[in-house]
């Protein structure tokens, strides 16, 4: 099995830096930068790049620059999603992301880490674990989600959270690191200024 295939499996791995696909991650540093580089207006200019960079990419998903991602091949939205600024990707391993997802500014999804050897971590052997994120999901501000961890549908990560483990759906969760603090309930629901709510 060559490196790609090992990197687009849904399983953890170990790998010696010399066995990444170096090329696959100039391209997606190219097509970062193009993406960076566009004016508000260039909506279209903007899919299209998203397209070719994503390995799914759904009509409705928007990311405001800046934006960076590791190889874009791993990286795979499944409906309405919204990355707000400044957001980093490292995909080394699939990255799922579900429909109605909102990713606030300053979040990462890291996929990859380093060996906790240090004279491994010395010589650029690194791991990786894919991330799932279930539908209606917000991350809050400058958050990180680690390799490995699945946040169910409906859940909200608190800003600043640092999520190590997985999260169940339809709860809040903060903290670092990001624990569950209580359920989602109709308590939560917004009542809109000027309109009668039932």
């Amino acid at each position: 099995m060559d490196m790609l295939e090992i990197m687009k499996k849904e399983e953890a791995y170990c790998s010696d830096h010399r066995d990444m696909p170096g090329e696959l991650q100039k391209k997606a540093k190219m097509l970062c930068w193009r993406y960076n580089q566009t004016s508000p207006e260039e909506g279209d200019a903007r899919a299209e790049i998203l397209r070719e960079l994503l390995g799914t990419c759904h009509p409705l998903t928007f990311i405001e620059p800046s934006f960076r991602c590791d190889y874009g091949f791993n990286i795979h939205t499944h409906g309405l999603t919204v990355i707000n600024y400044n957001c980093v990707i490292l995909d080394t391993s699939p990255v799922h992301i579900g429909e109605n997802a909102f990713i606030a500014p300053g979040v990462c999804i890291a996929c990859s880490g380093h060996s906790k050897d240090a004279a491994q971590r010395a010589a650029g052997i690194g791991t990786s674990a894919p991330v799932t994120i279930g539908r209606d999901v917000w991350i809050g501000a400058n958050s990180t989600v680690c390799g490995g961890v699945s946040i169910g549908d409906g859940t909200i990560i608190g800003a600043g959270s640092v999520v190590t483990k997985d999260i169940p759906s339809g709860v809040i969760a903060a903290g670092n690191p990001c624990r569950v603090l209580r359920r989602v309930t109709e308590e939560d629901r917004c009542r809109i200024t000027g309109e009668e709510r039932e």
